[in-house]
Order: structure tokens, then C-alpha cells, then sequence
């Protein structure tokens, strides 16, 4: 297995751990600073070794892992999961992240289409009383 002991770049590794869809969206997420390195940014051709504890944020969710193997190829889920372990209490805040946003219902616009006859009739009235 040489070639899970050969370097790989950190923009790779979080490809291959199912982290980013594509290898240029874990790039541009690294150079925007959403990825951070033993505690330190990080440039995409970063070395990753095992051991290394990397902090990943997208969108409302965080992740703290710690590399445990390193990859080339992007695998099955089970296998990316495999090749890091995340820290308790980072689960516990994705974990209420999740609930938090469940529970959070965005703005809804409740017009579908164009406004009724008695739509426009309020809008008038509106207007005539600014």
C-alpha cells in the first residue's frame, strides 16, 4: 500500500474523506478560510498526515476531525469515514446545528404567481394611503 503512505495535498485528502463534492470546492473553501490545519490556515497544496487535526466548516456545520489514514482515490462512504475520527463534542455541535436549523423555517413568499384582482386592489389601496 504505497501509495496510501505517498503525500497528499489537503485539498485531495478532503475530496477522498467525501467532505467537498469536487476536489475545486474543497479548493476554494481552503484559500476562503473555512479550513483550518493543526490550528492554522492552510493552502490547499498543504501536505495532510496522519495525526494532523483539521477544522472544517460548511455552512451552519463544523466539523473537528483528526486524520487517521490517508487516501488517493475518493471511496465509499464508509471507507471516506474511515479515514478520520471526529471529536465528540464536534458532533454534539453538528448534531444541535441540525436540530437548530430544523426547526428554523426560512422566509416563505406566499404570492406563487401573479397578484388576484382583489391582490391588486389592496396594493392600490396601500399605495393611495402612503
Amino acid at each position: 500500500m504505497d501509495a496510501e503512505e505517498k503525500p497528499i495535498r489537503l485539498d485531495k485528502w478532503l475530496w477522498a474523506a467525501r467532505f467537498f463534492k469536487t476536489r475545486a470546492l474543497a479548493a476554494e473553501a481552503i484559500t476562503g478560510g473555512k479550513v483550518e490545519v493543526n490550528g492554522e490556515h492552510a493552502k490547499p497544496s498543504r501536505i495532510v498526515r496522519a495525526g494532523d487535526k483539521l477544522c472544517v466548516r460548511r455552512g451552519a456545520y463544523e466539523w473537528t476531525v483528526a486524520v487517521k489514514e490517508i487516501s488517493r482515490l475518493r471511496g465509499p462512504a464508509p471507507q471516506a469515514q474511515s479515514l478520520y475520527q471526529e471529536t465528540e463534542e464536534s458532533r454534539r455541535k453538528r448534531e444541535a446545528a441540525a436540530v437548530r436549523m430544523r426547526f428554523e423555517r426560512g422566509v416563505e413568499y406566499d404570492m406563487p404567481g401573479r397578484p388576484t384582482k382583489r391582490d391588486r386592489r389592496a396594493i392600490a389601496k396601500l399605495r393611495r394611503n402612503w
